[in-house]
């Protein structure tokens, strides 16, 4: 089983595994997956985040490495994306997307609502569901690869988030197309950084 990095989906094996405060948020469906976060822990310990169905359920805590039963990444959930069945605009997005990520050899995949979905099958996504992607680019990548990540947006039937991975932290490309610092998002908490590879 792969380490748990950042935007990897945990599938736990018993139902409590996964508590706030001692207790287990009572809207939490036992087949749901819970989202790694970024946030320093000690050693066996995963910073892991739940969801529910609606927005406002959602609930950040921590879960023990040994209670988790499988790792799903953002790259898995790819695999699925050229034939995901539905006509919610974000999927859509997504079935057009896919072809274009992979002639680009970047390690991509959907998160947030899409990737979640993907995963479970929980009907968390809306017609106004954002498409959330994930781009681990541990190197700085040429600057063509950056302009066709960002030429992704256009034209598409949702709103587009791009987030970028690069090992040691994840920071917004669009955020990062437009100039200037950025916010790097640490395990550490968040940084403005010139340079989010060099900062990492």
């Amino acid at each position: 089983m792969p380490a748990p990095r950042p935007h990897d989906l945990l599938f736990t094996q018993r139902p409590g595994a996964f508590a706030v405060d001692g207790v287990r948020p009572d809207w939490l469906d036992p087949r749901a997956p819970l989202v790694v976060r970024r946030e320093a822990t000690r050693p066996g310990i995963v910073p892991a985040g739940a969801r529910g169905l609606q927005r406002n359920e959602r609930c950040k805590g921590r879960l023990a490495l040994d209670a988790v039963a499988s790792v799903v990444t953002p790259r898995m959930l790819a695999a699925g994306a050229h034939t995901a069945a539905s006509d919610l605009p974000c999927i859509v997005a997504l079935r057009a997307l896919a072809p274009r990520l992979d002639a680009l050899g970047v390690d991509w995949g959907p998160t947030g609502g899409a990737g979640y979905w993907l995963a479970c099958g929980l009907p968390v996504l809306r017609a106004t569901s954002d498409l959330d992607l994930l781009v681990r680019l541990p190197r700085r990548p040429a600057g063509a690869v950056l302009a066709a990540l960002s030429a992704l947006r256009d034209g598409q039937p949702c709103r587009i988030d791009i987030q970028v991975d690069t090992g040691g932290g994840g920071f917004a490309l669009a955020e990062y197309a437009r100039g200037g610092r950025v916010l790097l998002k640490t395990d550490a908490g968040p940084r403005l950084v010139d340079d989010p590879w060099e900062a990492a």
